[in-house]
């Protein structure tokens, strides 16, 4: 497991790679994968709003704690941003992962959940507060001023915390238990990978890509067994220790040759598996090491994280999963090879072009997650928990079926126009069928999805109302909130064709039936185009099974009908 610190290359980039690392920027650019002046500053205005809040809130208990007047003007809690804002690879639309640093004697539980909850609860600037207490890193979640808000809390061994604390010292461990110390990595693992990677700038640039590209592909999402934003940093950290001299249009070929190569389980690391069971500190903390932890073995895909004490961020990875990821990151490798190799002759845009989920896919298991009765709020809290169980719906129905039956999740929640008796949200998980496995084998899903339904009833916070429903279907009988979603950019870019092809003036002209006959035609057609038109990327053998009886139906269902 040691690390061969030596780069593979020390090669730098010629003016052609240059000329192609402006081509990236730019479509990064115009794809909104960086924000504009204004957008920037209004992000730093919440933060400092923010801090406002936290200080106001520290000094109200110091002082009803009976603390000296002196020490109530001392008084304060850092809030330090981490993930992509800290990276420096945030962009339009990106949340606001922060964590809160407080004194000794503020605790989690009480003062942030319960008091702090209550103060941003009576907040203007405040909405879609959600307090989840008993998440693996516990997290109130909300919007300031729109923008969205993740907030950790991290409680320090000392009385007043110092503005310039330097939380990379391991002494700030002490004392805490895991779920502190786990919320305190965020900051201390996007530090550490900013002074791990030789150039910043070519690192930056570089996520951005891998961000966009894994967003573009269904692949980015932690919750739901991808990989989520801190893996992919690590991801491409790595890619730039061994090429520290590249430019980032060289460094993302590589990144895909790397990786859609890599012999997991072999672990991504960026540095050396440290322990401390002795000396001054022995904070004896559990570490990623599946040399003393034999359940660390069973890890599917380590990308372990460069702090003490060094983690897999993705612990979450399964089997179906990690099929997926390798598998885009084979297209990805292909394509990003064929335009660095066209000479810019190829532009990079085909590298971002989206994963059609609903063309790859002729049948579904389509999970409604419904609240009978309650509002938004009520469904963002049961939607946020259902999703959290979802990876195991998928490790079950790959075990029920001997790995017969392939499934592939999609990130993406889509969500119904609420009525007056549900709000719903809808996730779908794709299936298709081994394609070495010619047999027409019918599979009964019932039992198994049962037993996911009351996985995700045992939530602890369940209420009367809060309803899920996993069902069978098929690509043409998707709902119709789905299908709109699907069918309208398509139609768009029909329209935009046809005018392309006819420019003349008398279709400007064209009467008001005219144009809503038209507009019709191109949603049938881009209706038929997703019928039929799968990329060759996606083809699969559908899958012939008998999944669930549907909302109408009771009785085995073939999708080769």
């Amino acid at each position: 497991m040691d690390i061969i610190n030596q780069p593979i290359s020390l090669v730098g980039p010629t003016p052609a790679d240059l000329q192609s690392t402006l081509q990236l920027e730019k479509l990064l650019r115009d794809a909104g994968q960086y924000e504009s002046s204004n957008e920037l500053a209004a992000r730093e205005h919440v933060v400092r709003e923010l801090q406002g809040v936290l200080d106001r809130w520290v000094k109200r208990l110091t002082a009803q704690r009976g603390y000296p007047d002196g020490m109530v003007d001392q008084a304060t809690a850092l809030l330090l941003p981490f993930g992509s804002y800290r990276l420096g690879v945030h962009g339009r639309g990106s949340d606001i992962d922060a964590l809160v640093v407080g004194p000794s004697y503020i605790d989690r539980d009480h003062d942030f959940f319960d008091v702090l909850g209550g103060v941003l609860a009576e907040t203007e600037a405040v909405t879609e507060l959600q307090a989840v207490p008993r998440a693996y890193v516990p997290v109130i979640k909300m919007k300031f001023r729109g923008v969205p808000v993740d907030l950790l809390y991290a409680s320090v061994c000392l009385p007043v915390v110092p503005k310039d604390l330097d939380l990379r010292d391991r002494s700030v461990l002490r004392g805490m238990d895991l779920a502190t110390v786990r919320s305190l990595n965020g900051v201390r693992v996007a530090d550490e990978i900013m002074r791990l990677v030789p150039d910043a700038g070519a690192f930056r640039t570089t996520l951005r890509c891998v961000k966009h590209w894994a967003k573009a592909r269904g692949v980015y999402s932690n919750v739901m067994g991808f990989v989520g934003g801190v893996g992919w940093a690590i991801l491409v950290a790595r890619v730039c220790q061994l090429y520290p001299n590249a430019a980032p249009s060289m460094l993302l070929p590589r990144f895909f040759k790397i990786f859609s190569q890599w012999k997991w389980p072999n672990p991504v690391l960026l540095g050396g598996i440290e322990h401390d069971d002795d000396g001054q500190l022995a904070l004896r903390l559990p570490v990623w090491d599946p040399r003393r932890n034999p359940r660390d073995r069973t890890h599917l895909m380590p990308v372990i994280t460069p702090a003490y004490p060094c983690m897999n961020s993705c612990y979450n990875v399964s089997h179906a999963t990690l099929r997926i990821i390798t598998e885009q990151l084979e297209i990805g490798r292909v394509t990003s090879q064929e335009v660095a190799e066209s000479g810019g002759a190829r532009g990079w845009e085909a590298l971002f072009q989206p994963f059609h989920f609903f063309k790859a896919y002729k049948s579904y298991l389509q999970v409604d997650v419904k609240v009978a009765g309650g509002g938004e709020a009520d469904l963002r809290e049961w939607k946020g928990w259902v999703e959290s169980r979802l990876r195991q719906l998928v490790i079950r129905v790959e075990m029920a079926t001997a790995g017969m039956l392939l499934c592939h999740p999609n990130p993406q929640a889509y969500a119904a126009k609420p009525d007056d008796r549900h709000c719903t949200a809808t996730f779908f998980v794709g299936l298709s069928k081994q394609q070495q496995k010619q047999t027409q084998v019918q599979f009964d899903l019932r039992a198994t999805t049962d037993e996911f339904k009351q996985e995700v009833y045992m939530y602890e916070f369940w209420r009367p109302g809060m309803e899920l429903e996993v069902k069978h279907a098929r690509r043409k009988d998707l709902p119709s909130y789905v299908m709109d979603h699907i069918l309208l950019p398509a139609a768009g870019q029909l329209k935009r064709k046809r005018a392309q092809d006819d420019p003349s003036p008398s279709s400007s002209s064209a009467s008001g039936h005219s144009e809503s006959s038209s507009s019709s035609r191109d949603v049938k057609r881009a209706a038929a185009a997703d019928r039929t038109g799968a990329s060759p990327e996606s083809k699969r053998q559908s899958c012939p099974a008998s999944i669930l009886p549907s909302a109408s139906e009771d009785r085995e269902m073939s999708d080769n009908r």
